[in-house]
């Protein structure tokens, strides 16, 4: 399990376009092998040029030392290695040559005999400039390679070099944290057993960035073609396989890259990364597409707030699609590439990014975030906390509100829901082997928690050959870690014409009578998918203009596992002759009282604003028990909370009195039969019908 998720992209450069960097300019969206392909290039030129002028005892030594040089200079590396290799024998005590060696060996992953040349350097003359490019390379290849205990001696010896507080020791101090940490991390692994998601899937030379819905029913991800080309494939799971690959729509891909895709919860709307090939305002920008139907629409770029003449990419969207967290190298950063953060606002533009700062962004680069779909849980790469080596991937927990929603009211009158996440746990390393000694870049972790979803990179000789998707089972000591949600999705329609309805659908945390989350309903099929997160108490709102609204109730303060379910919901039209009576789910008494719970004013609040939405409706408002007790009692009971929700719709809510009427029928209409405890549950309620 050497790389999990190293393709995704953290450089912004796609392998094959890099390789045809000399024909074309233009950046990828998935891959970063050929930016480091590159990237080494100039550092080893860089080396090369800054190593000084180099001494030969032999006229021979020296010409074929010169001929490697001038064969790397035309980025023929492996052609340049017989050359330096001889000069070497022919001179033993090269030290340029031997160490311009272990360069050419290291660049072309021949990593044992690079080692070997880089300790030649060491033993020839320890004190002399040259070592010391070996002590930083051989040290480095090694924490590459995952040898902590080899690299800890060299490291320690170099760092002793230099002043304790120069840039250098510093630097090589960040290092031996490292090998440190890589040796904890190998004596402590975490239980983890990766296994392919589907051969099904492996379509194309490699696929990776791979993102759900929250079902785990449809799969987005990555795919690079034959011809280099990245495009974004779907693929949905009927109960027992995935399907075969196919683009998500001809709108959104293009001949040119498509990439690092997030989806919302219900998979209706998609932003992605484009580099090239359509109008933007930077290097990489981003696009967000939603679906109708079966039908995507054609990509928007998300505009100047979000995209900038700087580097956008790596997005991650809440699971009601209203939070965006997204990866730039922006001005008024803390690093090089960070992890900002924007929220929709209620005229449906995307706010001013906000930096999330510490103690995730670091004066280095963090890569690849994913918000979780409890809101809480971020997941991110990073090459600037301490980690095994390269980008390791970490978790952090907002210490503040969960909420994902727009600032909005509940309802008229109510509190604003709250939207600053401000404050985030000190990152926690997710440990050997999800990270090793490679870089890893990203993950998607399921909204029960349970599993997890990455990339991984089969190699060959130490040479990527091509990624596939891959799962696990989240380790015990991370799923405690990570809040899990459950999830609700159905068909909202016409109870009667059984129209789809695109209404909108609102989770309320009732101890703050703030929205957690706010969806719609597909206007083609009426389809939708909430996230209900578990440890709270919720009511959930269903409405849509001309209806009666339906309300649902949920506890989870003692649940602890997500799980989904399945509820269709019909409304009732207000304007259908008899209605329906609906029932209150979020009111709450005391056992035999009738004075409201606090928590009961977000429903109240609903009913209010549905009134005042309808103003020439009255309404009925009913009070119901179960068989327990005297009939009498019960009777005088009912009647009473019926009127304790008028009373409040009134005083507080600013209905006319005379649009409400309250009454009480005890016992006498039971929804079920009084024979167990959950059937007078059901039967201990408030309803209310439009007379």
């Amino acid at each position: 399990m050497a790389d999990l998720v190293a393709d995704a992209q953290i450089h912004g450069y796609s392998i094959k376009r890099e390789e045809e960097a000399v024909r074309r300019r233009g950046e990828g969206t998935g891959r970063k092998g050929g930016f480091l392909w590159n990237l080494s290039i100039l550092l080893l030129l860089a080396l090369f040029l800054l190593a000084g002028p180099s001494f030969a005892q032999t006229k021979k030594a020296k010409a074929l030392y010169d001929q490697a040089n001038k064969l790397f200079g035309e980025r023929k590396a492996r052609e340049a290695i017989p050359y330096m290799e001889q000069a070497t024998k022919e001179d033993p005590s090269f030290l340029d040559a031997h160490l311009k060696l272990g360069q050419l060996y290291e660049f072309t992953k021949q990593y044992e005999p690079s080692l070997t040349a880089y300790r030649q350097v060491i033993q020839l003359q320890p004190d002399s400039p040259s070592s010391g490019v070996a002590y930083q390379a051989l040290s480095a290849t090694l924490l590459r390679l995952g040898r902590y205990a080899d690299a800890l001696p060299y490291l320690e010896k170099f760092q002793a070099k230099f002043a304790p507080q120069s840039m250098q020791a510093k630097r090589i101090g960040r290092q031996i944290e490292t090998a440190r940490f890589g040796l904890d991390a190998l004596a402590h692994p975490r239980t983890v057993d990766p296994r392919p998601v589907s051969p099904v899937l492996q379509t194309t030379p490699s696929q990776y960035f791979p993102v759900l819905t929250a079902d785990e029913q449809t799969l987005v991800f990555t795919a690079l073609k034959p011809e280099g080309d990245e495009d974004l494939m779907v693929a949905t799971f009927n109960g027992e396989t995935w399907t075969p690959p196919t683009s998500i729509s001809s709108d959104i891909n293009t001949p040119e890259n498509e990439g690092t895709a997030t989806l919302s919860a219900d998979g209706r709307t998609l932003v992605f990364t484009a580099c090239q090939g359509r109008k933007g305002y930077g290097s990489c920008d981003l696009y967000v597409s939603r679906k109708t139907g079966s039908d995507w629409s054609p990509p928007e770029n998300l505009g100047p707030t979000i995209n900038t003449g700087s580097y956008e990419s790596q997005p991650s969207l809440s699971a009601d699609g209203r939070r965006l967290y997204f990866v730039s190298d922006r001005p008024g950063g803390k690093g090089r590439r960070d992890i900002w953060r924007s929220d929709l606002g209620t005229d449906g533009q995307w706010r001013e990014p906000v930096n999330v700062g510490e103690p995730i962004n670091t004066p280095f680069n963090e890569a690849s975030p994913f918000i979780h779909a409890n809101g809480q849980s971020l997941f991110f790469a990073s090459d600037g906390h301490v980690g095994m080596g390269g980008y390791d991937l970490f978790v952090s927990d907002s210490l503040t509100t969960t909420n994902v929603a727009t600032s909005s009211t509940v309802t008229q009158g109510s509190a604003l829901a709250r939207q600053a996440i401000t404050k985030w746990s000190v990152p926690t390393n997710l440990g050997y082997p999800i990270n090793t000694s490679e870089d890893q870049a990203s993950l998607f972790v399921s909204a029960s928690g349970k599993r997890a979803y990455y990339s991984f990179e089969e190699q060959k000789d130490g040479v990527s050959q091509k990624s596939r998707l891959y799962t696990f089972d989240l380790p015990e000591s991370l799923r405690e870690r990570v809040k899990p949600v459950s999830y609700l999705k159905g068909i909202i329609a016409d109870a009667k014409s059984k129209k789809p309805l695109a209404a909108m659908v609102e989770l309320i945390d009732l101890n703050t009578n703030q929205i957690v989350s706010r969806v719609q309903a597909d206007v083609q099929t009426g389809q939708y998918t909430a996230v209900l997160p578990t440890g709270g108490e919720y009511a959930l709102y269903v409405s849509v203009p001309g209806y009666l609204f339906k309300s649902l109730s949920f506890d989870f303060t003692q649940k602890s596992q997500g799980e989904g379910v399945n509820l269709s919901v019909p409304l009732e039209p207000v304007a259908g002759g008899k209605t329906a009576s609906e029932t209150l789910n979020n009111l709450f008494f005391e056992y035999g009282r009738y004075d409201l719970a606090d928590k009961s004013r977000t429903e109240l609040d609903r009913l209010a604003a549905f009134l005042k939405a309808n103003p020439a409706v009255s309404i009925e408002v009913s009070g119901h028990t179960d068989d327990t007790g005297d009939a009498a009692a019960n009777l005088t009971l009912s009647q009473k909370r019926a009127q304790s929700v008028v009373t409040y719709l009134t005083s507080t809510g600013g209905i006319a009195p005379a649009r409400i009427k309250a009454i009480g029928y005890g016992k006498t209409r039971p929804l079920a039969p009084n024979t167990t405890d959950e059937n007078r549950r059901l039967n201990r309620r408030i309803e209310w019908r439009v007379l």
